[in-house]
């Protein structure tokens, strides 16, 4: 009777590790490639996240309309889409890692300046230049993965990548809830800024350690060779290639699918909305977040896993519908019953955020190594521009409807989703070298 628990305990162990093979599929530089992107990833949500918490502060302290408010919101999207889809050409042209550090600078610099802003025009001049570099961290980041990671593991690598957006949610939470504990609101919501632009400064050293991906460095090496095609991948040629007859359904279809799983920048929103419509109070709004973070854990991870078993088509269709009823259901049912807050923030945050998982491995998929970068970068970051018209919408359709009413129209943009999907191909198991 004595081996039961050890074996029970070795049994264990061994699911726990086959659950895992896909990070020992990675080579040293793609182990290095991927602790690096993921630390990454996660000061790009905590910073991205920051407004979202800060924007009732912002508002009070500036005397904002609902509109400008929405209007904070909408311009780091709209420069973000610029600044990825230039980002991830560039990384085509130039490499992945330098285009990471790039970015990484570029969001801490103005990330600081924003907490010194002395007013709405000065802070919103800092979020437009500040969203610059959220594009390029996203378009490179995921490329740089993609390509190192096995075609049968690759959902599930790029998942757990994306997993550190919760994290850097987490740090969001965390230092919301002790910034505004210690702090008076004027002054916590500039310290929330200055706090995501510290370790970013880290990771800048962090990424000089990271190399290509043998996928780029191949692509790079045969331009090089080849004197036709030397000097045609300038970052422009790139954009411009992703419109030839053959990559323009994707290109478009791939834009539409980016604007559905934005889902119209609810995740903006939320916060105010848990405040003055759900009326929780600090502690109230920090464990609804929290329960929100484990969703999004859950579901970033989950989702490579899923998308790996049932193709990526069909997973990202099962998100989009799950992120939809999530997200309509948290804003319709009764205000009365607050427990509805806490019980759907897991699905909200588990549907909301792995279906960002699966657009990562999808549009890496999507296009050959010449183009991978644009491609990804374009796809993602103009969808996202389209869908940045979504938070100033949003204010200015609650000024009319209340915010409940507003939110709960813009849960129907995931419908976009699924109609993209119908274009696509689907792109399980391909290799990232043709």
């Amino acid at each position: 009777m004595e081996p039961q628990p050890a074996s029970a305990a070795a049994s264990l162990r061994e699911r726990l590790s086959s659950r895992l093979d896909w990070y020992w599929t990675l080579s040293p530089p793609g182990r290095a490639a991927f602790w690096a992107t993921f630390g990454g990833w996660a000061i790009d949500a905590y910073n991205q996240m920051t407004l979202g918490f800060v924007l009732p502060a912002i508002t009070a302290a500036f005397a904002l309309s609902t509109t400008q408010a929405g209007l904070l919101g909408t311009v780091s999207l709209v420069t973000s889409a610029v600044g990825g889809a230039l980002a991830g050409a560039l990384a085509d042209a130039v490499g992945r890692v330098r285009v990471l550090i790039l970015s990484i600078a570029s969001y801490a610099l103005f990330g600081l300046l924003a907490g010194c802003a002395q007013s709405f025009e000065q802070l919103l001049v800092c979020l437009t230049l500040q969203g610059l570099g959220f594009g390029g961290e996203w378009a490179a980041g995921a490329v740089l993965v993609a390509e190192y990671a096995e075609a049968a593991q690759r959902g599930r690598v790029v998942g757990v990548v994306q997993s550190a957006w919760s994290i850097g949610n987490a740090g969001v939470l965390l230092a919301n809830t002790f910034a505004f504990s210690l702090a008076s609101p004027e002054l916590a919501w500039r310290v929330m800024f200055w706090l995501g632009a510290a370790p970013a400064l880290v990771l800048l050293w962090v990424r000089t350690r990271v190399q290509e991906s043998p996928v780029f460095r191949a692509e790079a090496a045969a331009r090089a060779a080849d004197t036709t095609k030397a000097g045609t991948q300038a970052s422009g040629n790139a954009l411009l290639g992703l419109f030839r007859r053959e990559q323009l359904r994707v290109t478009l279809a791939s834009t539409l699918l980016s604007v559905g799983v934005v889902g119209a920048g609810l995740g903006i929103w939320l916060p105010t909305y848990l405040e003055q419509v759900r009326h929780l109070t600090a502690e109230g709004l920090s464990a609804y977040m929290g329960i929100q973070v484990i969703g999004a854990f859950v579901g970033c991870v989950s989702a490579g896993y899923v998308l790996d078993a049932l193709g990526r088509r069909r997973g990202l269709a099962l998100f989009a519908v799950g992120s939809a009823l999530s997200a309509f259901a948290y804003v319709v049912l009764p205000p009365s019953a607050a427990w509805i807050v806490f019980a759907i923030g897991f699905p909200l945050g588990f549907f909301g955020s792995g279906i960002f998982s699966g657009l990562a491995v999808y549009l890496a998929e999507l296009y050959p190594t010449e183009l991978r970068g644009a491609g990804q970068g374009f796809g993602y970051n103009i969808g996202r521009g389209v869908g940045a018209v979504g938070p100033v919408a949003i204010g200015a359709a609650a000024a009319r409807l209340g915010l409940s009413d507003a939110l709960a129209l813009a849960a129907t943009s995931y419908s976009l989703c699924l109609v993209a999907l119908l274009f696509l191909p689907e792109t399980r198991g391909k290799q990232l070298t043709d």
